[in-house]
């Protein structure tokens, strides 16, 4: 599945603004090593950077063309790594994911792992898209399983939510010895131009149902789905809203 930086980066408001809340939490006065793991095409991971000028700090994320498409950045190291396959160097202080784990399902086994190689007084903090069962995703579903879009959209979409609750999230860590905050938050975006939630879509989960699909194919489908989401979150004289609940962790070793 290949992604497309400026697609992305769209609503780049919008999407940055839970990555500022999760990195407020972070309480690390002079980390040696931040690593961001899914940090797309760099933007957030200098204000990292900015933030702790003293660390070394590095962005790590399975896409090259995210990865090609980060800027030079002073005190930032870029890579094109598998995040599940990530290991830990010793002298890493603060681990940060942001809206990237949805995507791994053995996530809960490597948070686990993450938090018994963090040193002490390290920090880990994720935040994970918790709108799986939102209309944009269910109606997603639901036109990839009719029989029109079954045959070639068949395992493509996943059909059970790969994300955690709050709850299950900090049981996890604090059985590995964290302290942990975790909350939720459901942000109410304000999109502007014609389908806006589609071109939402289009940067994120709508990736793996155009990766699957030829042009035309695509060009299909997504007419197919504009005309729903146009019903489940509906124009109006200020804009289309879509609400987006998001899941946050923010975790230290004592």
């Amino acid at each position: 599945m290949r992604w497309d930086p400026s697609e992305y980066g769209q609503f780049g408001g919008q999407r940055s603004r839970p990555f500022f809340d999760l990195v407020a939490r972070i309480d690390a006065p002079a980390p040696r090593r931040v690593v961001d793991l899914g940090c797309g095409s760099g933007e957030l991971t200098a204000a990292l950077a900015r933030r702790w000028p003293s660390a070394a700090v590095e962005g790590i994320d399975s896409s090259p063309e995210m990865i090609a498409a980060a800027g030079p950045e002073v005190g930032v190291r870029f890579s094109v790594q598998d995040v599940a396959q990530w290991v830990m160097p010793p002298d890493t202080d603060v681990v940060v994911s942001n809206a990237a784990l949805q995507w791994v399902p053995s996530h809960r086994a490597m948070l686990a792992s993450w938090a018994e190689a963090l040193p002490p007084g390290g920090w880990l903090a994720f935040q994970v898209p918790g709108n799986f069962d939102a209309p944009s995703h269910a109606l997603m579903r639901r036109l990839a399983a009719t029989p029109q879009w079954e045959p070639r959209l068949s395992g493509v979409l996943r059909h059970h939510d790969g994300v955690a609750s709050p709850e299950e999230y900090a049981r996890l860590l604090l059985d590995c010895g964290m302290r942990v905050d975790a909350w939720e938050t459901t942000y109410l975006h304000l999109l502007s131009g014609e389908d806006p939630v589609l071109r939402w879509l289009r940067g994120t989960g709508l990736r793996p149902v155009l990766a699957a699909l030829s042009p035309p194919e695509a060009e299909r489908f997504q007419a197919e789905f504009a005309a729903a989401l146009r019903s489940a979150y509906p124009a109006t004289p200020h804009g289309t809203f879509l609400p987006y609940r998001r899941v946050f962790v923010v975790a230290d070793k004592p």
